[in-house]
């Protein structure tokens, strides 16, 4: 039998993807990493999974695992050799079950993250994960990343989400720790092993997820600011003001905004005259236990505060859910609208939200001294200290030209991410993308833990090979 015919009897015919069709699953979602692969594989079940890792395993091919494929630093992409296989868990999309009691719900890897929110929005649930892909990407591509989103402020990273997880081992042997539990004191903390290592140590296939109760009502905010400094002093007031019920604080350039309204005419500034080219925004949301009134009279108090004192310049309070929505609609669809404009490259790092008005103004000024006229779009989850620094090419460079600089771009990006105690990789991962810059930037004692437990988990080296680790 061939290889494919032993792969097509573990999973079925069906589910072996090879030649033209294979195409999709070989390119990552902003189209800067393809590969090739011995076919994609699609099991339908845990112990398809098993089986298929089993024999991978004994025929020593390399494995990429693969969710909705949305990830942004290539590591769900195979290399050119064609040797490994693409392991895609889209079918693996069952919700197996909700347990009100004790606010947990057990889901496959392959359900879609949108499908997630609204299974537990059906019993009158949360689950606070959410990013822009939510409608495509899954919860195993998210556990796999620790992916962070727009709520991390209040609920945390993916991480912080989870109680346990299903995990099937480089040789098919498969971890049961779907317990719902939030204590368990009896060992290693496994299931975090797993969490953010990139499909590196094994195959996540369930979770076991925390919810939380829905709030009565939610209340956002877009407002101007002449500075990160304002928007950082901002966000001290919100906090005390708020407490826990504040779940969102974005920071957004005002040239974020105007390229959205730009490539999306049917989404509109919210501010007119002079407020609609202020230099930086905050959108705010909260989140409140009692009533939209209450939500309402309390964000009106601190946002009313905060224009006295100066901080803020000008001010919209959405008056309602859809209003609401068309904010956030504006901030989710920055990076479309980049991706619209041309390439660029890309940075997701994290600093101390005390540094935060210092970086970015010293980065700007070393990126402009080394690479004048390049335009800066940045945008990010201030409330966590997560930045999206990301470069265009402006008007004097093609994208070619400007992507010939990535690399020296990055060193100068991150040599400053660096020097703040940032970290050159807040939620995206690292993937391809960061792999051979990471150990400049990371401790040597933690590189040499981290190839320990890759060599102790997967001796063979076929998980996920050249991703997060060049070895």
């Amino acid at each position: 039998m061939t290889l494919i015919a032993e792969l097509a009897g573990l999973v079925g015919q069906p589910n072996v993807i090879t030649g033209a069709d294979a195409e999709s699953f070989l390119v990552d979602w902003r189209g800067r990493y393809s590969g090739q692969a011995l076919a994609v594989v699609r099991p339908g079940s845990t112990a398809e999974v098993a089986a298929v890792m089993a024999w991978c395993s004994a025929h020593r091919v390399p494995v990429v695992p693969q969710g909705g494929n949305t990830g942004l630093c290539g590591g769900a992409t195979p290399d050119a050799s064609g040797q490994a296989i693409v392991l895609s868990l889209g079918r693996l999309n069952s919700i197996r079950s909700i347990d009100t009691d004790n606010d947990t719900m057990v889901v496959e890897a392959g359900c879609i993250l949108q499908n997630i929110q609204q299974a537990a929005k059906e019993v009158d649930r949360l689950f606070p994960l959410s990013l822009a892909a939510e409608g495509s990407c899954t919860i195993g591509g998210n556990l796999a990343t620790n992916a962070g989103g727009t709520q991390v402020l209040r609920y945390g990273n993916a991480r912080d989400l989870v109680l346990g997880l299903e995990v099937i081992l480089p040789d098919g042997q498969v971890m049961q720790g779907l317990r719902g539990l939030r204590k368990d004191n009896t060992g290693y903390d496994l299931r975090n092993l797993f969490i953010g290592s990139e499909g590196t140590l094994g195959v996540i296939t369930a979770a076991t997820l925390k919810l939380y109760p829905q709030p009565v009502a939610q209340c956002t905010a877009l407002v101007g600011l002449a500075d990160i400094q304002s928007a950082v002093a901002l966000l001290s007031v919100a906090r005390k003001g708020f407490g826990p019920a504040l779940t969102g604080f974005e920071l957004i350039a005002g040239d974020c905004l105007q390229a959205v309204t730009q490539c999306f005419p049917q989404q509109r500034m919210p501010f007119e005259g002079e407020s609609a080219g202020l230099p930086w925004y905050a959108l705010l949301e909260l989140s409140d236990a009692e009533s939209a009134e209450h939500a309402r009279e309390r964000f009106e108090t601190i946002v009313g505060q905060t224009i006295e004192a100066g901080l803020v310049l000008d001010a919209v309070i959405a008056e309602n859910i859809a209003q609401s929505k068309a904010l956030w609609h504006l901030r989710e669809s920055i990076p479309l609208a980049e991706k619209m404009l041309g390439k660029s490259i890309k940075h997701d790092v994290s600093v101390p939200v005390s540094h935060m008005a210092e970086f970015v103004e010293t980065t700007n000024r070393a990126v402009q001294s080394r690479f004048p006229g390049v335009q800066h779009i940045i945008f990010g989850h201030l409330g966590d200290g997560n930045l999206h620094y990301n470069i265009a090419r402006g008007a004097r460079r093609s994208e070619e030209e400007l992507l010939a600089l990535q690399d020296q771009v990055y060193q100068v990006v991150h040599d400053n991410v660096f020097r703040f105690g940032g970290s050159i990789s807040a939620e995206h991962g690292v993937g391809q993308l960061k792999r051979d810059v990471l150990s400049r930037y990371k401790d040597p004692v933690e590189m040499a833990l981290m190839a320990r437990i890759k060599v102790a988990l997967d001796p063979l080296g076929i998980m996920n090979p050249g991703k997060v680790l060049t070895g």
